[in-house]
Protein backbone atom coordinates (compact mmCIF):
# COMPACT_ATOMS: atom_id res chain seq x y z
CA UNK A 1 0.00 0.00 0.00
CA UNK A 2 1.37 3.30 -0.40
CA UNK A 3 2.54 5.68 2.28
CA UNK A 4 0.65 8.53 2.63
CA UNK A 5 1.63 9.80 6.04
CA UNK A 6 4.03 12.19 5.44
CA UNK A 7 1.95 14.30 2.74
CA UNK A 8 -1.35 13.56 4.82
CA UNK A 9 0.15 15.05 7.75
CA UNK A 10 0.76 18.52 6.04
CA UNK A 11 -2.87 18.35 4.58
CA UNK A 12 -5.06 16.93 7.50
CA UNK A 13 -3.55 20.33 9.26
CA UNK A 14 -4.12 22.40 6.18
CA UNK A 15 -8.28 21.02 5.86
CA UNK A 16 -8.26 22.44 9.75
CA UNK A 17 -7.36 25.89 8.88
CA UNK A 18 -9.11 26.78 5.95
CA UNK A 19 -12.39 24.81 6.20
CA UNK A 20 -13.97 27.93 8.08
CA UNK A 21 -12.65 30.40 5.21
CA UNK A 22 -15.38 29.95 2.82
CA UNK A 23 -18.05 29.20 5.72
CA UNK A 24 -18.59 29.64 9.46
CA UNK A 25 -15.90 32.26 10.28
CA UNK A 26 -16.60 34.55 7.11
CA UNK A 27 -20.20 34.87 8.54
CA UNK A 28 -19.20 36.70 11.23
CA UNK A 29 -17.11 39.14 8.98
CA UNK A 30 -20.23 39.83 6.94
CA UNK A 31 -21.28 43.21 8.67
CA UNK A 32 -18.21 45.07 7.76
CA UNK A 33 -17.46 43.53 4.75
CA UNK A 34 -20.39 44.15 2.85
CA UNK A 35 -20.11 47.85 3.08
CA UNK A 36 -17.09 48.21 1.19
CA UNK A 37 -17.76 45.13 -1.30
CA UNK A 38 -18.51 44.86 -4.76
CA UNK A 39 -21.82 45.38 -4.17
CA UNK A 40 -21.56 49.00 -3.91
CA UNK A 41 -19.11 49.35 -7.44
CA UNK A 42 -20.72 47.53 -9.84
CA UNK A 43 -24.25 46.14 -9.86
CA UNK A 44 -24.52 43.64 -13.64
CA UNK A 45 -28.30 44.00 -13.50
CA UNK A 46 -27.92 47.24 -14.69
CA UNK A 47 -25.68 46.50 -17.78
CA UNK A 48 -27.30 47.73 -20.72
CA UNK A 49 -30.33 49.59 -18.92
CA UNK A 50 -28.57 53.14 -17.82
CA UNK A 51 -31.32 54.82 -15.83
CA UNK A 52 -34.27 52.50 -16.94
CA UNK A 53 -33.03 50.14 -14.23
CA UNK A 54 -34.87 51.69 -11.21
CA UNK A 55 -38.25 51.56 -13.27
CA UNK A 56 -37.45 48.15 -14.21
CA UNK A 57 -37.14 47.17 -10.21
CA UNK A 58 -40.23 48.97 -9.44
CA UNK A 59 -42.40 47.50 -12.37
CA UNK A 60 -41.18 43.94 -10.93
CA UNK A 61 -42.21 45.16 -7.02
CA UNK A 62 -45.31 46.29 -8.13
CA UNK A 63 -46.73 42.84 -9.86
CA UNK A 64 -46.74 40.15 -13.14
CA UNK A 65 -48.92 42.73 -15.81
CA UNK A 66 -50.42 45.79 -14.65
CA UNK A 67 -51.34 47.97 -17.29
CA UNK A 68 -51.87 45.26 -19.75
CA UNK A 69 -55.33 42.99 -20.16
CA UNK A 70 -55.76 39.15 -20.72
CA UNK A 71 -57.77 39.78 -24.14
CA UNK A 72 -54.32 42.37 -25.09
CA UNK A 73 -51.92 39.60 -24.43
CA UNK A 74 -54.25 36.99 -26.14
CA UNK A 75 -53.92 39.42 -29.23
CA UNK A 76 -49.73 39.80 -28.70
CA UNK A 77 -49.39 35.90 -28.15
CA UNK A 78 -51.15 35.72 -31.67
CA UNK A 79 -49.45 38.05 -33.89
CA UNK A 80 -45.88 37.10 -32.27
CA UNK A 81 -46.76 33.70 -33.40
CA UNK A 82 -47.61 35.10 -37.01
CA UNK A 83 -44.22 36.94 -36.90
CA UNK A 84 -42.33 34.04 -35.73
CA UNK A 85 -44.28 31.54 -38.81
CA UNK A 86 -43.35 34.10 -41.42
CA UNK A 87 -39.51 33.60 -40.30
CA UNK A 88 -39.84 30.35 -39.87
CA UNK A 89 -38.94 30.22 -36.64
CA UNK A 90 -39.83 27.35 -34.35
CA UNK A 91 -38.13 25.30 -31.91
CA UNK A 92 -37.81 22.37 -33.93
CA UNK A 93 -36.46 24.07 -36.86
CA UNK A 94 -34.19 25.58 -34.39
CA UNK A 95 -32.89 21.83 -33.57
CA UNK A 96 -32.83 20.94 -36.29
CA UNK A 97 -30.50 23.38 -37.80
CA UNK A 98 -28.39 22.79 -34.83
CA UNK A 99 -28.14 19.07 -35.58
CA UNK A 100 -26.66 19.78 -39.33
CA UNK A 101 -23.81 21.68 -37.95
CA UNK A 102 -22.96 19.77 -34.67
CA UNK A 103 -20.45 17.60 -35.25
CA UNK A 104 -20.51 13.32 -34.56
CA UNK A 105 -19.63 13.17 -30.76
CA UNK A 106 -21.52 17.06 -30.27
CA UNK A 107 -24.79 15.00 -31.82
CA UNK A 108 -24.05 12.26 -28.82
CA UNK A 109 -23.77 14.67 -26.18
CA UNK A 110 -27.21 13.82 -24.11
CA UNK A 111 -27.08 10.18 -24.78
CA UNK A 112 -23.48 10.32 -23.38
CA UNK A 113 -24.35 11.75 -20.78
CA UNK A 114 -27.38 9.59 -19.33
CA UNK A 115 -25.02 6.85 -19.93
CA UNK A 116 -22.27 8.73 -17.94
CA UNK A 117 -19.78 8.52 -20.90
CA UNK A 118 -18.31 10.87 -23.97
CA UNK A 119 -16.17 13.81 -22.45
CA UNK A 120 -16.28 15.67 -19.13
CA UNK A 121 -19.60 17.60 -18.74
CA UNK A 122 -20.71 18.98 -15.32
CA UNK A 123 -24.02 18.02 -16.41
CA UNK A 124 -23.00 14.31 -15.82
CA UNK A 125 -25.18 12.79 -12.79
CA UNK A 126 -22.95 9.48 -13.60
CA UNK A 127 -19.37 9.01 -14.79
CA UNK A 128 -18.41 5.70 -16.35
CA UNK A 129 -16.04 7.58 -18.92
CA UNK A 130 -16.60 4.90 -21.57
CA UNK A 131 -18.03 1.41 -22.19
CA UNK A 132 -15.36 -0.49 -20.13
CA UNK A 133 -17.28 0.75 -17.07
CA UNK A 134 -20.99 0.17 -15.61
CA UNK A 135 -23.01 1.21 -13.76
CA UNK A 136 -22.37 -2.11 -11.25
CA UNK A 137 -18.63 -0.48 -11.30
CA UNK A 138 -19.45 2.45 -9.28
CA UNK A 139 -17.60 2.59 -5.65
CA UNK A 140 -17.92 6.46 -5.02
CA UNK A 141 -20.43 9.22 -4.93
CA UNK A 142 -19.82 12.71 -4.76
CA UNK A 143 -21.94 15.67 -3.07
CA UNK A 144 -20.81 18.32 -4.63
CA UNK A 145 -22.18 22.06 -5.31
CA UNK A 146 -25.04 22.91 -7.70
CA UNK A 147 -23.52 25.86 -8.85
CA UNK A 148 -19.97 24.78 -9.60
CA UNK A 149 -18.75 27.23 -7.52
CA UNK A 150 -16.88 25.51 -4.30
CA UNK A 151 -13.16 25.41 -4.76
CA UNK A 152 -13.06 22.42 -2.50
CA UNK A 153 -15.72 20.23 -4.54
CA UNK A 154 -13.40 21.14 -7.67
CA UNK A 155 -10.14 19.78 -6.28
CA UNK A 156 -12.18 16.62 -5.63
CA UNK A 157 -13.78 16.80 -8.75
CA UNK A 158 -10.73 17.01 -10.52
CA UNK A 159 -9.46 14.29 -8.60
CA UNK A 160 -11.79 11.77 -9.35
CA UNK A 161 -11.60 13.08 -13.27
CA UNK A 162 -7.67 12.87 -13.40
CA UNK A 163 -7.55 9.76 -12.17
CA UNK A 164 -10.60 8.16 -13.65
CA UNK A 165 -12.94 6.95 -10.87
CA UNK A 166 -16.11 6.06 -11.72
CA UNK A 167 -18.42 7.86 -9.73
CA UNK A 168 -22.05 9.38 -8.96
CA UNK A 169 -22.80 13.06 -8.47
CA UNK A 170 -25.50 14.12 -6.47
CA UNK A 171 -25.81 18.66 -6.16
CA UNK A 172 -26.24 20.30 -3.07
CA UNK A 173 -26.78 23.90 -2.57
CA UNK A 174 -23.98 25.88 -1.08
CA UNK A 175 -25.49 27.92 2.23
CA UNK A 176 -25.93 31.28 -0.07
CA UNK A 177 -27.35 29.70 -2.97
CA UNK A 178 -30.58 28.09 -1.27
CA UNK A 179 -31.48 25.49 1.20
CA UNK A 180 -29.82 21.89 1.82
CA UNK A 181 -32.06 18.21 1.66
CA UNK A 182 -32.96 17.08 5.25
CA UNK A 183 -31.61 13.79 4.09
CA UNK A 184 -27.43 15.57 3.11
CA UNK A 185 -27.99 17.07 6.77
CA UNK A 186 -28.15 14.04 8.22
CA UNK A 187 -25.44 12.79 6.49
CA UNK A 188 -23.59 15.86 7.38
CA UNK A 189 -24.59 17.91 9.84
CA UNK A 190 -22.88 20.75 9.79
CA UNK A 191 -24.30 20.88 6.13
CA UNK A 192 -20.81 21.75 4.60
CA UNK A 193 -19.36 20.12 1.23
CA UNK A 194 -17.79 18.21 -0.96
CA UNK A 195 -18.85 14.74 1.15
CA UNK A 196 -17.87 11.45 -0.90
CA UNK A 197 -19.06 8.18 0.03
CA UNK A 198 -16.58 5.51 -1.49
CA UNK A 199 -17.27 1.53 -0.58
CA UNK A 200 -19.97 2.21 1.67
CA UNK A 201 -17.61 4.41 3.92
CA UNK A 202 -18.51 8.45 4.20
CA UNK A 203 -15.70 11.10 4.01
CA UNK A 204 -16.92 14.81 5.06
CA UNK A 205 -13.32 17.48 4.12
CA UNK A 206 -12.16 17.56 0.65
CA UNK A 207 -8.52 16.43 1.43
CA UNK A 208 -10.11 12.92 3.59
CA UNK A 209 -11.67 12.66 -0.05
CA UNK A 210 -8.62 12.91 -2.04
CA UNK A 211 -6.24 10.51 0.19
CA UNK A 212 -9.02 7.51 0.22
CA UNK A 213 -9.17 8.00 -3.37
CA UNK A 214 -5.61 7.48 -3.62
CA UNK A 215 -5.40 4.85 -1.04
CA UNK A 216 -8.67 2.67 -2.40
CA UNK A 217 -7.63 3.28 -6.40
CA UNK A 218 -3.88 3.17 -6.25
CA UNK A 219 -3.40 1.87 -9.89
CA UNK A 220 -5.46 4.43 -11.10
CA UNK A 221 -2.80 7.10 -11.88
CA UNK A 222 -1.68 7.76 -8.96
CA UNK A 223 -1.01 11.54 -8.31
CA UNK A 224 0.75 11.65 -4.72
CA UNK A 225 4.61 10.72 -5.10
CA UNK A 226 6.06 7.93 -4.07
CA UNK A 227 9.99 9.25 -3.74
CA UNK A 228 10.90 10.76 -0.46
CA UNK A 229 12.45 13.16 -1.82
CA UNK A 230 9.47 14.21 -4.10
CA UNK A 231 7.29 13.84 -1.04
CA UNK A 232 9.56 16.41 0.88
CA UNK A 233 9.05 18.70 -2.11
CA UNK A 234 5.44 18.26 -2.16
CA UNK A 235 5.34 18.67 1.32
CA UNK A 236 6.88 22.19 0.67
CA UNK A 237 5.28 23.20 -2.19
CA UNK A 238 1.48 22.08 0.11
CA UNK A 239 2.91 24.96 2.88
CA UNK A 240 3.73 27.70 0.21
CA UNK A 241 -0.02 27.18 -1.18
CA UNK A 242 -1.11 27.46 2.40
CA UNK A 243 0.95 30.88 2.38
CA UNK A 244 -0.59 32.28 -0.89
CA UNK A 245 -4.17 31.13 0.25
CA UNK A 246 -3.68 33.56 3.20
CA UNK A 247 -1.94 36.43 1.36
CA UNK A 248 -4.89 36.47 -1.00
CA UNK A 249 -7.52 36.16 1.74
CA UNK A 250 -6.10 38.76 3.90
CA UNK A 251 -5.91 41.26 1.07
CA UNK A 252 -9.21 40.54 -1.02
CA UNK A 253 -11.18 40.83 1.83
CA UNK A 254 -9.77 44.11 3.38
CA UNK A 255 -8.91 47.32 2.27
CA UNK A 256 -4.55 47.50 1.54
CA UNK A 257 -3.08 50.08 3.47
CA UNK A 258 -1.26 53.60 2.31
CA UNK A 259 2.01 51.91 1.77
CA UNK A 260 0.66 48.89 0.10
CA UNK A 261 1.84 46.44 2.59
CA UNK A 262 -1.41 43.80 1.63
CA UNK A 263 -0.56 44.08 -1.93
CA UNK A 264 3.76 43.70 -1.53
CA UNK A 265 2.60 40.90 0.64
CA UNK A 266 0.72 38.93 -2.03
CA UNK A 267 3.36 39.55 -4.83
CA UNK A 268 6.26 38.36 -2.77
CA UNK A 269 4.73 34.65 -2.14
CA UNK A 270 3.36 34.92 -5.70
CA UNK A 271 6.99 35.28 -7.02
CA UNK A 272 7.98 31.89 -4.42
CA UNK A 273 5.43 30.61 -6.45
CA UNK A 274 6.62 31.70 -9.72
CA UNK A 275 10.61 30.32 -8.83
CA UNK A 276 8.83 27.28 -7.66
CA UNK A 277 7.67 26.72 -11.47
CA UNK A 278 10.29 28.14 -12.79
CA UNK A 279 12.69 25.96 -11.02
CA UNK A 280 10.42 22.91 -12.17
CA UNK A 281 11.16 20.74 -15.10
CA UNK A 282 8.12 20.51 -16.34
CA UNK A 283 4.86 21.97 -16.36
CA UNK A 284 3.36 21.47 -12.91
CA UNK A 285 4.70 21.26 -9.91
CA UNK A 286 6.21 18.32 -9.65
CA UNK A 287 7.34 17.74 -13.04
CA UNK A 288 6.06 16.50 -16.32
CA UNK A 289 3.14 14.86 -14.62
CA UNK A 290 0.25 16.56 -13.03
CA UNK A 291 -0.10 15.82 -9.00
CA UNK A 292 -1.96 16.10 -5.96
CA UNK A 293 -0.29 19.58 -5.71
CA UNK A 294 -1.48 21.12 -8.62
CA UNK A 295 -5.11 20.05 -7.74
CA UNK A 296 -4.59 21.35 -4.45
CA UNK A 297 -3.13 24.95 -6.12
CA UNK A 298 -5.72 24.97 -8.81
CA UNK A 299 -9.04 26.25 -7.54
CA UNK A 300 -7.87 28.54 -5.12
CA UNK A 301 -4.84 29.86 -8.37
CA UNK A 302 -7.69 30.27 -10.50
CA UNK A 303 -9.81 32.91 -8.49
CA UNK A 304 -6.89 34.83 -7.37
CA UNK A 305 -6.20 35.48 -11.08
CA UNK A 306 -10.05 37.31 -11.40
CA UNK A 307 -11.05 38.66 -8.01
CA UNK A 308 -7.64 40.45 -7.45
CA UNK A 309 -8.20 41.64 -11.43
CA UNK A 310 -11.72 42.61 -10.57
CA UNK A 311 -11.78 43.94 -6.95
CA UNK A 312 -7.82 45.09 -6.45
CA UNK A 313 -6.48 46.01 -10.68
CA UNK A 314 -3.93 43.24 -10.20
CA UNK A 315 -3.45 41.21 -13.00
CA UNK A 316 -1.63 37.69 -12.69
CA UNK A 317 -2.99 35.82 -15.82
CA UNK A 318 -2.44 37.00 -19.55
CA UNK A 319 -3.17 36.52 -22.83
CA UNK A 320 -0.94 34.48 -24.89
CA UNK A 321 1.81 36.54 -26.17
CA UNK A 322 1.62 39.24 -23.51
CA UNK A 323 4.15 40.28 -21.36
CA UNK A 324 3.91 39.32 -17.73
CA UNK A 325 5.91 39.42 -14.55
CA UNK A 326 4.59 35.34 -14.03
CA UNK A 327 5.67 33.80 -16.84
CA UNK A 328 5.96 30.24 -15.07
CA UNK A 329 2.17 31.00 -13.50
CA UNK A 330 0.92 31.83 -16.89
CA UNK A 331 2.79 28.67 -18.41
CA UNK A 332 1.35 25.94 -15.42
CA UNK A 333 -1.91 27.55 -16.40
CA UNK A 334 -1.64 26.63 -19.89
CA UNK A 335 -0.02 23.31 -19.37
CA UNK A 336 -3.58 22.82 -16.57
CA UNK A 337 -5.62 23.72 -19.18
CA UNK A 338 -4.73 20.48 -21.39
CA UNK A 339 -6.28 18.33 -18.92
CA UNK A 340 -9.82 17.14 -19.34
CA UNK A 341 -10.06 17.30 -15.64
CA UNK A 342 -9.57 20.94 -15.12
CA UNK A 343 -11.01 21.90 -18.54
CA UNK A 344 -14.51 20.46 -17.00
CA UNK A 345 -14.09 22.40 -13.82
CA UNK A 346 -12.53 25.96 -14.85
CA UNK A 347 -14.82 29.01 -14.33
CA UNK A 348 -14.99 32.37 -15.34
CA UNK A 349 -13.69 35.45 -13.99
CA UNK A 350 -17.70 36.88 -14.05
CA UNK A 351 -18.89 33.79 -12.26
CA UNK A 352 -16.07 34.01 -9.57
CA UNK A 353 -16.49 37.36 -8.82
CA UNK A 354 -20.06 37.16 -8.08
CA UNK A 355 -19.46 33.87 -6.20
CA UNK A 356 -16.72 34.96 -3.92
CA UNK A 357 -18.21 37.63 -2.02
CA UNK A 358 -21.27 35.50 -0.21
CA UNK A 359 -19.03 32.56 0.18
CA UNK A 360 -16.21 35.38 1.68
CA UNK A 361 -18.53 37.85 3.88
CA UNK A 362 -17.21 40.16 1.24
CA UNK A 363 -14.89 41.00 -0.49
CA UNK A 364 -13.55 44.82 -0.99
CA UNK A 365 -12.81 47.15 -4.08
CA UNK A 366 -9.69 48.99 -4.58
CA UNK A 367 -9.06 52.29 -6.67
CA UNK A 368 -8.24 51.77 -9.88
CA UNK A 369 -10.01 48.22 -10.08
CA UNK A 370 -13.26 50.03 -11.70
CA UNK A 371 -12.35 49.37 -15.70
CA UNK A 372 -12.02 46.01 -14.87
CA UNK A 373 -15.19 45.55 -12.71
CA UNK A 374 -17.08 47.39 -16.06
CA UNK A 375 -15.04 44.93 -18.34
CA UNK A 376 -15.93 41.23 -16.40
CA UNK A 377 -19.55 42.37 -15.73
CA UNK A 378 -19.95 43.53 -19.09
CA UNK A 379 -21.17 47.33 -19.16
CA UNK A 380 -18.69 48.62 -21.09
CA UNK A 381 -19.91 46.98 -24.54
CA UNK A 382 -17.05 43.63 -23.70
CA UNK A 383 -20.54 41.67 -23.74
CA UNK A 384 -21.67 43.09 -27.03
CA UNK A 385 -21.30 41.69 -30.28
CA UNK A 386 -18.71 41.59 -31.83
CA UNK A 387 -16.73 39.94 -29.25
CA UNK A 388 -13.15 41.52 -29.03
CA UNK A 389 -10.46 38.60 -28.17
CA UNK A 390 -9.30 37.61 -24.77
CA UNK A 391 -12.30 40.41 -23.63
CA UNK A 392 -9.52 43.03 -24.63
CA UNK A 393 -6.99 41.92 -23.20
CA UNK A 394 -8.22 40.57 -19.09
CA UNK A 395 -9.22 37.15 -19.70
CA UNK A 396 -7.77 34.71 -21.99
CA UNK A 397 -9.94 32.98 -24.43
CA UNK A 398 -10.51 29.43 -24.48
CA UNK A 399 -9.01 28.09 -27.21
CA UNK A 400 -8.43 24.79 -26.13
CA UNK A 401 -12.87 24.70 -26.36
CA UNK A 402 -12.66 24.53 -29.98
CA UNK A 403 -13.56 27.92 -32.31
CA UNK A 404 -16.43 30.16 -32.71
CA UNK A 405 -18.35 28.64 -34.53
CA UNK A 406 -17.93 25.69 -31.78
CA UNK A 407 -19.16 27.99 -28.93
CA UNK A 408 -22.27 28.82 -30.59
CA UNK A 409 -23.48 25.63 -30.92
CA UNK A 410 -22.86 24.21 -27.54
CA UNK A 411 -24.88 27.52 -26.60
CA UNK A 412 -27.82 26.87 -28.57
CA UNK A 413 -27.57 22.94 -27.55
CA UNK A 414 -27.40 24.12 -23.83
CA UNK A 415 -30.62 26.17 -24.06
CA UNK A 416 -32.55 23.96 -26.90
CA UNK A 417 -32.04 21.26 -24.59
CA UNK A 418 -34.32 22.51 -21.89
CA UNK A 419 -35.90 25.49 -23.88
CA UNK A 420 -39.23 25.75 -21.96
CA UNK A 421 -37.33 25.39 -17.99
CA UNK A 422 -34.89 28.10 -19.51
CA UNK A 423 -37.97 30.56 -20.37
CA UNK A 424 -39.60 30.03 -17.87
CA UNK A 425 -36.50 30.69 -15.32
CA UNK A 426 -35.80 33.92 -17.30
CA UNK A 427 -39.50 35.22 -16.66
CA UNK A 428 -38.64 35.20 -13.13
CA UNK A 429 -37.05 38.64 -13.56
CA UNK A 430 -40.20 39.83 -14.44
CA UNK A 431 -41.73 38.07 -11.41
CA UNK A 432 -41.75 38.30 -8.16
CA UNK A 433 -38.27 37.90 -5.90
CA UNK A 434 -38.43 34.89 -3.32
CA UNK A 435 -36.29 34.55 -0.23
CA UNK A 436 -33.13 36.45 0.19
CA UNK A 437 -30.09 34.32 -0.07
CA UNK A 438 -26.35 35.47 0.23
CA UNK A 439 -25.36 35.65 -3.39
CA UNK A 440 -26.89 38.16 -5.04
CA UNK A 441 -27.63 36.01 -8.45
CA UNK A 442 -29.24 33.16 -6.27
CA UNK A 443 -33.10 33.28 -6.29
CA UNK A 444 -34.75 29.70 -6.42
CA UNK A 445 -37.72 30.74 -4.66
CA UNK A 446 -38.50 33.63 -7.17
CA UNK A 447 -42.26 33.10 -8.99
CA UNK A 448 -41.87 33.51 -12.94
CA UNK A 449 -44.35 36.02 -14.74
CA UNK A 450 -46.30 33.27 -16.63
CA UNK A 451 -48.12 36.60 -18.62
CA UNK A 452 -44.30 37.32 -20.27
CA UNK A 453 -43.59 33.56 -21.28
CA UNK A 454 -44.86 33.70 -25.14
CA UNK A 455 -42.90 36.94 -25.39
CA UNK A 456 -39.94 36.02 -23.76
CA UNK A 457 -40.15 32.51 -25.64
CA UNK A 458 -40.06 34.53 -29.10
CA UNK A 459 -37.25 36.48 -27.73
CA UNK A 460 -35.15 33.77 -27.37
CA UNK A 461 -36.26 31.94 -30.56
CA UNK A 462 -34.70 35.19 -32.38
CA UNK A 463 -31.78 34.77 -30.04
CA UNK A 464 -31.13 31.10 -31.17
CA UNK A 465 -31.75 31.75 -34.62
CA UNK A 466 -29.24 34.68 -34.54
CA UNK A 467 -26.90 32.70 -32.50
CA UNK A 468 -26.51 29.97 -35.59
CA UNK A 469 -26.94 32.13 -38.31
CA UNK A 470 -24.25 31.75 -41.08
CA UNK A 471 -25.19 34.28 -43.75
CA UNK A 472 -26.37 37.73 -43.82
CA UNK A 473 -29.59 36.94 -45.35
CA UNK A 474 -30.04 34.69 -42.22
CA UNK A 475 -28.90 37.79 -39.96
CA UNK A 476 -31.21 40.11 -41.75
CA UNK A 477 -33.89 37.50 -40.89
CA UNK A 478 -32.86 37.66 -37.71
CA UNK A 479 -33.16 41.53 -37.36
CA UNK A 480 -36.38 41.96 -39.06
CA UNK A 481 -38.20 39.28 -36.86
CA UNK A 482 -36.83 41.06 -33.53
CA UNK A 483 -37.45 44.48 -35.09
CA UNK A 484 -41.63 43.36 -35.88
CA UNK A 485 -41.90 41.63 -32.94
CA UNK A 486 -40.75 44.71 -30.82
CA UNK A 487 -42.75 47.12 -32.90
CA UNK A 488 -45.91 44.67 -32.16
CA UNK A 489 -45.29 44.89 -28.39
CA UNK A 490 -44.62 48.54 -28.18
CA UNK A 491 -47.94 49.28 -30.12
CA UNK A 492 -50.04 46.80 -28.47
CA UNK A 493 -48.61 46.66 -25.17
CA UNK A 494 -46.55 49.57 -24.46
CA UNK A 495 -43.33 49.35 -22.25
CA UNK A 496 -44.40 47.06 -19.74
CA UNK A 497 -44.53 44.55 -22.45
CA UNK A 498 -40.97 45.65 -24.36
CA UNK A 499 -39.48 46.09 -19.98
CA UNK A 500 -40.34 43.21 -19.20
CA UNK A 501 -39.10 41.25 -21.76
CA UNK A 502 -35.73 43.24 -21.26
CA UNK A 503 -35.73 42.56 -17.92
CA UNK A 504 -36.28 38.55 -18.17
CA UNK A 505 -33.87 38.24 -21.02
CA UNK A 506 -31.29 40.23 -18.31
CA UNK A 507 -31.93 38.12 -15.61
CA UNK A 508 -31.08 35.29 -17.54
CA UNK A 509 -28.09 36.61 -19.24
CA UNK A 510 -26.64 37.58 -15.85
CA UNK A 511 -27.13 34.33 -14.37
CA UNK A 512 -25.21 32.14 -17.38
CA UNK A 513 -22.81 30.53 -15.11
CA UNK A 514 -19.55 29.09 -15.91
CA UNK A 515 -18.83 26.07 -16.03
CA UNK A 516 -22.29 24.71 -14.91
CA UNK A 517 -24.37 26.15 -17.88
CA UNK A 518 -21.77 26.28 -20.21
CA UNK A 519 -18.25 26.95 -20.92
CA UNK A 520 -16.93 30.34 -21.36
CA UNK A 521 -16.75 30.93 -24.93
CA UNK A 522 -20.41 29.96 -25.82
CA UNK A 523 -21.39 31.84 -21.73
CA UNK A 524 -20.27 34.82 -23.91
CA UNK A 525 -21.83 34.34 -27.61
CA UNK A 526 -25.18 33.77 -25.33
CA UNK A 527 -24.70 36.40 -22.81
CA UNK A 528 -23.87 38.87 -26.21
CA UNK A 529 -26.69 37.78 -27.89
CA UNK A 530 -29.26 38.32 -25.32
CA UNK A 531 -27.57 42.04 -25.22
CA UNK A 532 -28.12 41.92 -28.94
CA UNK A 533 -31.79 41.46 -27.95
CA UNK A 534 -31.80 43.91 -24.78
CA UNK A 535 -30.71 46.29 -27.12
CA UNK A 536 -32.76 45.85 -30.02
CA UNK A 537 -35.79 46.06 -27.16
CA UNK A 538 -34.40 49.41 -25.97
Amino acid sequence: MMNFCSLAIVLVLREVSTSTAFTTSSQNRSARMFSTSLFESANPFQSLFGNVASKISDLQQEGMMNTVSQNQLSQLTSQTQTILAAENMNLNLIRSSLETKQTAEERKFRSNLQKGYGAASPLHKIRLFDESNNEDDVRVTLYRDSASWCPYCQKVWMTLEEKRIPYKIEKINMRCYGDKPTSFLRMQPSGSIPVAIIDGVTYNQSNDIMYALEEKFPDSNPLVPTAADVRMRAQSLLRLERQIFSSWMYWLTSRDTPDGRMREGFISTLIEVENALTATSGGFFLGEQVSIVDAMFAPFLERMCASLLYFKGFQIRVANGEKTDFPAVNRWFDSMETLESYQLTKSDYYTHCWDLPPQLGGCVSEDGSTQFQDSINGMNGSWDLPLAADNNGLEPDWSWAGDEAAAKREAVERVTANFEAIVSFASRGAGKSGRSYGAPLADPNAVSNESIQPFVDAAMMVVCNKILSETDAENAACDKAMTELVSVWKKEGGNEVIDKVAMSLSYLRDRVGVPRDMRLPAARQLRAHLNWAITTLQ
